[in-house]
């Protein structure tokens, strides 16, 4: 199976969905930058990071959508109507171009860097380490799971840090701030160090 390749070298939010070509020269047509997108918010927040940092290093991303052949899925679901892999990945792609479009609703600048959608049957690992080979990065997003979990990292980013060949980078999605409601009746409490 082929992956199927979308670019995007610059344009508007309401013109993803088509394939763009620009070429004035300003950004590297290098994708040095390999980001994987699921359309959690974790990943929005790794495309975020990804094509910030490739305008500052002024080359393109490589956003890949990867997703699981429906022969998994038929076995684990019991399935009757399987999805085609066309139809997956139609899927895929749309997830790929609404994250896209997310964040360059939000950064407008990010739109002129240049980038190419890839979708892939199979393990999201292996597509993310296939396709960051020749690249400088790869960017994963990170599952926070709360507590002690959060520390860990996920199957997918783990599997990518052993076996990438280029460094890698784990985004985190912002922490929304909680308000701590004051104790009326706090008193001071000493610990003894010894």
């Amino acid at each position: 199976f082929v992956p199927c390749r979308w670019s995007w070298r610059g344009g508007s939010v309401g013109s993803v969905g088509q394939v763009w070509a620009r070429s004035g020269g300003v950004m590297n047509e290098r994708y040095a930058v390999v980001v994987g997108v699921d359309g959690s918010p974790e990943s929005q927040a790794a495309l975020r990071f990804a094509l910030a940092d490739a305008a500052r290093r002024r080359v393109g991303v490589r956003v890949v959508a990867a997703y699981v052949p429906p022969e998994y899925w038929a076995v684990s679901y019991g399935l009757s109507a399987l999805p085609t892999l066309d139809e997956l990945d139609r899927d895929s792609e749309q997830v790929a171009r609404d994250a896209v479009a997310a964040v360059v609703a939000l950064e407008p600048r990010l739109g002129r860097v240049p980038t190419e959608l890839v979708t892939l049957p199979g393990p999201a690992a292996k597509a993310l380490i296939d396709q960051s080979r020749d690249a400088d990065l790869l960017v994963l997003g990170h599952r926070g799971r709360g507590g002690f979990k959060s520390a860990v990292l996920g199957s997918v980013g783990l599997h990518c840090v052993l076996h990438a060949t280029c460094p890698v980078t784990i985004v985190r999605p912002e922490k929304v701030a909680t308000t701590v409601k004051p104790v009326e009746d706090a008193r001071p409490v000493f610990v003894p160090i010894y």
